[in-house]
């Protein structure tokens, strides 16, 4: 109980770093392109990275699966650019109720991808989830954006870099996983900068600083709360993001969630705790959504999840 207890307190403290990571990015977004961004926010995550490459010299970075790697590397170079789009173009709270619905999709992508099967209860659960989004999206009445379709790109490239990430089990090496997302996104946005670049003052730079750190500091907390307790008691932790949020939205951004948005949270937040709590008690091999976001799949940042599974390793 212990080790639950703490678990739980140390998930709750990764996901409000993670949160603070996601309203810094929105910051920056009022002024910068998220190609730019995204640019110098894994540009100061490498120092990290090479720290560990440099540590595993002998891991060869030649991918054992080029293909299946390579889909996850773009899948997570789209899911931080469109994360980063959504977070500047939405309030946070409207983000987060459609990347709440990660979880669903996992759930449904691990048919085709992983040959789980899924029963009656799970499917309706991921059918109210759905219902959910449509709550918080009000299509026909609320106007839906570029930042609506970014958002929901996000939460599929995150689910199906996570169903990946869990085919390929342990069979590739973890240093692949991590370097070549961020190198793929280096490079694109290094190549679209010329065109996107606004000059960037100190204070803003240390912002994108800011950003990894807090991306790291999250993912530390988060595989000290996976290996403290069970994945069932960590994962839930993940909804309190939606405080953190709240919290963020009304303070910075002077945004506060309408009463549609706060119904199809609550709707999509119940879902996914039932997902969760009825694959706590399936057998081991059948518990995608649980087994991804015990390897840290879960977040919009190809750096930052990466590194989340190498720490984890």
């Amino acid at each position: 109980m212990r080790g639950n207890l703490a678990g739980a307190a140390l998930g709750l403290g990764a996901m409000g770093a993670y949160a603070t990571h996601d309203a810094v990015i929105k910051l920056l977004g009022a002024s910068y392109s998220p190609l730019q961004t995204a640019f110098f926010v894994a540009l100061l995550s490498l120092p990290a990275l090479a720290v560990v490459a440099a540590r595993r010299p002998q891991v060869s970075l030649v991918p054992r699966h080029p293909g299946w790697v390579g889909l996850r590397t773009l899948c997570m170079t789209l899911n931080v650019l469109s994360a980063m789009t959504a977070f500047a173009l939405l309030p946070l709270t409207q983000v987060y109720a459609i990347l709440f619905t990660m979880p669903l999709l996992i759930t449904l992508l691990s048919v085709p991808m992983l040959g789980e099967r899924i029963g009656p209860h799970r499917l309706a659960a991921v059918l109210l989830g759905l219902v959910g989004v449509l709550i918080v999206l009000r299509p026909g009445q609320a106007q839906l954006g570029v930042g609506h379709l970014c958002a929901i790109v996000t939460a599929l490239c995150g689910a199906l870099s996570a169903v990946i990430a869990r085919r390929l089990g342990g069979s590739e090496r973890t240093l692949v996983l991590v370097i070549w997302p961020v190198l793929l996104n280096l490079g694109v946005c290094a190549l679209a900068l010329p065109f996107v670049y606004q000059p960037m003052p100190g204070s803003d730079l240390g912002l994108a600083g800011l950003v990894a750190l807090f991306g790291l500091i999250g993912a530390v907390l988060n595989v000290r709360a996976y290996r403290a307790a069970e994945a069932a008691v960590v994962a839930p932790m993940q909804y309190s993001q939606i405080l953190w949020a709240t919290l963020y939205g009304w303070l910075l951004f002077s945004e506060l969630p309408d009463g549609a948005t706060l119904l199809g949270i609550t709707v999509i937040m119940g879902s996914g705790l039932y997902i969760l709590w009825r694959e706590a008690r399936a057998p081991a091999a059948h518990r995608p959504v649980l087994q991804a976001e015990a390897q840290g799949e879960a977040l919009p940042s190809p750096s930052i999840a990466g590194f989340r599974r190498l720490l984890r390793r």
